[in-house]
């Protein structure tokens, strides 16, 4: 199926003429455009024209976007309920912990972005990979709910470019040979936006639409035994950039290791190795070359319609990527900037053009307060994040995101692994003890990221001077080097606050997560890291409790992860505190 902008232009002329008048007082409608796994730190966002064309330059790129949890289906949740994982209990790819089963039986089916879209109004579709272990078997167990229309690839083949079985508006699961899963996925994208055109013409109700294609995920196939290799591209793009590499920064195959836990120990890519994985990010580029043009016919189709200045796009992917960076075979599932550092990218009605934001972070649970917000309808009380401020030119929100991940690293290609998938041993050479916490800091003074993984090893990076994460200052070989400076105060000091940031936003729900500085100080005092780095506070971050686990689980036990409670400063200790502290800290004036 080869799908273009000229054949979508020429069916749009036979549109009726009533679909193309758009009244001026309708609520717009949104479209969310899904990829699954999109890299930003191979630049795998420059290397789609069309894109760049009808969205980035047309609208505002986010670049300090990240995902919450670097992996497909908890993300998803994520991205549908605006909630963390470790309150959506949804933490895996397949049961008991994840996969569409557990989104079920947490009750999600009956609440989620889609069914809160349509109870406002909206109609509502869905084209492509919604999450893993929504199968043959239980596509109807129940069905999912909450959309107008919708075509879901489904389990086992959900990662199978050319040989996959959907449900169309749940029916019978029908399976399709010698078509292009991407191409297929928009095509089923652009009858549901046709729908949605003649629905806002007819009813003067607006669509919300997502197409989630599978590139460019790793083709995947289960059975007998597991295997994940390169994705495949559509034969018009099997010819593109036959020059690529991947961009050999410091963090690419590095001399000396980096990261902790098994990451640690991995050792350095031979040539072979090397080769195979350049390749291999070439044929991610290629998969979405397909979902380049789906863009690029969607605004053509809006904008025939009459629609275009009435929608948002919005374009991002469940979690990022990592092909040979810290040594590392292709994969996700790391604490790294590659992993969790996702494409964002806004365009629609009072969006800035052309517009870059890189200073303040916002997250996936902010995607789904974000999109409620557009759409005029009320916020919930259990988001845990809130609106991205898409409309001014200067970031608004909070300088932190929090991150976290239970289970299993999995590296993928031929060099990677391959076997049969358990749930106890995990897929050969599959990597235990990749459970952490995370924190991500940015602001145009500091930028910082902060993990306690579940062996209790620790992450520091100072990423203004080292932004591809090779220095760790926790690290065990810096333990004997004096003690040094970190914005201005001894680097205890600064972890003090960071591991009691780290302990309201582990187990945050609601407004704690937004602002975690304001459950530490409820007076409103300290709203930052800068604010808590006061030496009047030396003391009492001192004494809070420190994160730490008793235990690597696969999936959210709270009982093993540490301390849960943090003390709350209160102003009524406030002399006895100072008391303790010299009067001048001869830092101070270093920072601030």
């Amino acid at each position: 199926m080869h799908l273009n902008l000229a054949a979508a232009l020429t069916a749009l002329a036979g549109l009726p003429a009533a679909v193309q008048a758009v009244a001026a007082s309708s609520r717009p409608n949104i479209i969310l455009v899904l990829t699954d796994d999109q890299d930003t730190h191979m630049n795998s966002l420059d290397h789609m024209p069309l894109l760049q064309k009808y969205l980035i330059n047309e609208g505002t790129t986010f670049t300090k976007h990240y995902c919450t949890v670097a992996i497909c289906c908890p993300s998803r949740v994520n991205l549908w309920t605006g909630q963390l994982a470790h309150n959506t209990n949804v933490t895996d790819v397949i049961p008991p912990f994840g996969g569409y089963p557990k989104f079920v039986t947490e009750g999600y089916n009956d609440n989620h972005l889609g069914l809160w879209m349509q109870e406002s109004g909206y109609n509502t579709y869905y084209a492509g990979k919604l999450f893993n272990h929504h199968t043959v078997d239980n596509y109807n167990a129940p069905y999912v709910r909450g959309f107008t229309g919708s075509d879901f690839v489904l389990d086992p083949s959900t990662y199978q470019y050319w040989n996959f079985t959907t449900t169309h508006n749940g029916e019978k699961p029908k399976t399709f040979l010698g078509t292009y899963s991407p191409d297929f996925t928009a095509a089923r994208a652009f009858e549901f936006l046709d729908e949605g055109l003649h629905a806002v013409d007819k009813e003067d109700k607006p669509f919300f639409l997502i197409a989630a294609p599978i590139a460019p995920h790793a083709q995947v196939v289960l059975y007998p035994t597991m295997e994940a290799g390169p994705p495949a591209a559509a034969e018009r793009h099997q010819h593109l950039f036959p020059d690529y590499v991947i961009p050999r920064t410091p963090n690419f195959n590095p001399e000396e290791p980096s990261g902790v836990s098994w990451i640690l120990n991995q050792p350095r890519l031979n040539d072979t190795v090397i080769d195979y994985n350049d390749e291999y990010q070439r044929q991610r580029l290629r998969s979405l070359q397909s979902v380049d043009e789906m863009v690029a016919e969607m605004v053509a189709r809006l904008e025939a319609a009459g629609q275009l200045d009435n929608t948002y796009i919005i374009y991002t992917t469940d979690n990022g990527y990592h092909i040979s960076q810290h040594r590392l075979m292709p994969g996700k599932e790391c604490s790294f900037e590659t992993d969790i550092n996702v494409p964002l990218v806004i365009r629609g009605p009072g969006v800035p053009a052309g517009l870059v934001k890189d200073a303040v972070v916002s997250s996936h649970t902010d995607l789904a307060p974000t999109i409620m917000k557009l759409a005029g309808n009320a916020l919930r009380d259990d988001f845990d994040g809130q609106p991205v401020a898409v409309h001014a030119a200067v970031n608004s929100g909070p300088e932190h995101v929090g991150t976290e991940f239970w289970g299993y690293a999995i590296p993928e290609g031929k060099y990677g692994y391959s076997g049969k998938y358990g749930f106890i041993d995990g897929p050969a050479n599959a990597h235990p003890n990749n459970t952490y916490k995370g924190l991500r800091i940015e602001t145009a003074r500091y930028s910082l990221y902060y993990a306690v993984w579940c062996t209790n090893e620790r992450q520091l990076y100072n990423m203004k001077t080292d932004p591809y994460q090779m220095d760790n200052i926790l690290g065990e070989g810096r333990k004997s080097e004096p003690r040094e400076l970190l914005l201005g105060r001894d680097l205890e000091t600064v972890v003090d606050r960071l591991d009691a940031l780290m302990l309201v936003m582990k187990s945050c729900k609601g407004q704690a997560c937004v602002d975690p500085w304001g459950q530490i100080h409820p007076h409103g005092d300290v709203s930052s890291l800068a604010d808590a780095l006061a030496p009047r506070f030396d003391v009492f971050y001192k004494r809070q409790p420190k994160v730490a686990f008793t235990k690597c689980e696969l999936g959210y036990f709270p009982e093993v992860e540490g301390p849960m409670d943090y003390h709350v400063f209160s102003r009524g200790v406030l002399d006895q505190i100072r008391e303790q502290l010299p009067l001048v800290d001869p830092h101070w004036g270093q920072w601030t």
